[in-house]
């Protein structure tokens, strides 16, 4: 089983930056990509980025350009760095490791989250850590 811990976010003024990190731990055997998600008040959970085992990235288009995802294999951590922060990225940002995660196009982030409740629940869910963006 898949075990991640996601680093603290943070409240930030619009305009400014920051890093969420999410440290893997169990059994990684089973050829999973990541992912970010985040919950914002009133419009539910939306998928931002994924990345793949080869590092290939996918993001939501409006995080593209101000967002990037990347991870460090030989340490187990996935990163969400986060610039250029305005008020409608405040939200609860969790990771998340799936096999469906891998794969898929810029396209198909709005409808990621739904698609994925249809075919069972995620492999496994980080804990949540809040970021606000004020104004």
């Amino acid at each position: 089983q898949v075990r991640l811990v996601e680093s603290e976010g943070g409240s930030v003024q619009s305009g400014g930056s920051l890093r969420l990190s999410c440290e893997v731990s169990g059994d990684t055997s089973n050829n999973y990509c990541m992912g970010w998600f985040r919950t914002v008040p009133r419009k539910g959970r939306e998928a931002v980025a994924t990345i793949d085992s080869d590092g290939t990235a996918s993001y939501t288009d409006s995080v593209k350009g101000r967002f990037t995802i990347s991870q460090d294999n030989a340490n187990n951590t996935m990163y969400l760095q986060m610039d250029s922060l305005n008020p409608e990225d405040t939200a609860m940002y969790y990771c998340a490791a799936d096999r469906r995660l891998c794969g898929v196009p810029d396209n198909k982030l709005p409808v990621l989250f739904g698609l994925l409740l249809r075919t069972g629940p995620l492999d496994a869910w980080g804990q949540g850590t809040r970021v606000i963006v004020s104004s």
